[in-house]
């Protein structure tokens, strides 16, 4: 399972597992390429950035990135780089200042669901109706229950930070990336937010019916959660020890990949790295 490949890194592609085994990784290209990772657990990885980045939508190289793996031009100009992408409650879309009115009635005027999820602790979240289970895959959520179903993006975002009054929505990237996060009764958190006399905006309705989905990760990495390092920064090398989330953990250190979308790197998978120093041995590539 060795080999070289080169190219501006897109994110793991991730497809749940059935009947309770763990999901299924793939380390995505820009250019659709694709690397298989589960049957790759254990061997020695080392990423070299090249110092280019390629913009997600117009695939200008530069040395620098914006918004998440996109040129200056892009980033001032698409509505997907927007504040309201990240604060959808915030959408500006009927004021008529959409960046991209097109792009707005495809991806933001379309149902959304919000619904509550298990990664590192209860969390509330929306995504694009029928993106529920790949939106859960890339938190690293072990559960996930939709709880409410929207007209709009705006209409879910509304009802997301009416929910986020009373629950925190942030995710712990140590905790969550645990093999042992505990279960957590999603339903009865949703019964006790709804006794809490919750008001939901308009175009929000009760989503009944649904059911806790339970998600499953190749993840085999013991080292204690306080004791891993994130790399946002300089070459990557260790033993890959799983993926959870958008996260492969080499060793000690966590690398979030969709965090450096656009980024080009060198990529090799090799024999084993040596463990028994603080230094991973590099020569170890053949």
């Amino acid at each position: 399972m060795n080999g070289h490949w080169s190219g501006a890194l897109a994110g793991l592609e991730i497809t749940a597992g059935d009947d309770g085994r763990p999901a299924g990784y793939a380390l995505a290209f820009a250019d659709d390429r694709r690397i298989p990772l589960n049957d790759r657990v254990g061997a020695g990885v080392r990423i070299t950035f090249t110092g280019v980045v390629q913009c997600r939508h117009c695939g200008t190289r530069s040395a620098r990135s914006f918004g998440g793996g996109y040129c200056y031009d892009c980033f001032s100009t698409l509505a997907r780089c927007d504040l309201c992408v990240v604060s959808p409650d915030r959408c500006h879309y009927d004021a008529g200042t959409c960046r991209e009115p097109a792009w707005g009635e495809a991806f933001c005027m379309q149902p959304h669901r919000v619904y509550l999820a298990n990664s590192s602790g209860l969390k509330v979240g929306i995504t694009r109706a029928g993106r529920e289970l790949g939106r859960w895959l890339d938190q690293g959520a072990i559960q996930g229950l939709v709880v409410l179903e929207a007209e709009t993006r705006r209409d879910a975002g509304l009802a997301e930070a009416t929910i986020g009054t009373l629950l925190a929505d942030r995710t712990d990237w140590r905790r969550m990336l645990r093999a042992d996060v505990p279960e957590l009764d999603l339903e009865g958190a949703w019964s006790r937010l709804k006794a809490s006399d919750l008001v939901l905006p308009d175009g929000v309705r009760a989503a009944d019916g649904r059911t806790v989905v339970r998600l499953h990760y190749p993840l085999v990495s013991t080292t204690p959660p306080e004791a891993v390092r994130r790399l946002d920064q300089g070459d990557v090398s260790g033993n890959l020890k799983g993926m959870k989330g958008q996260y492969l953990l080499l060793g000690r250190d966590a690398f979030n990949v969709r965090a450096h979308a656009g980024f080009c790197v060198d990529i090799e998978f090799g024999m084993p790295l040596d463990e028994s120093g603080d230094t991973e041995q590099l020569g170890l590539f053949g």
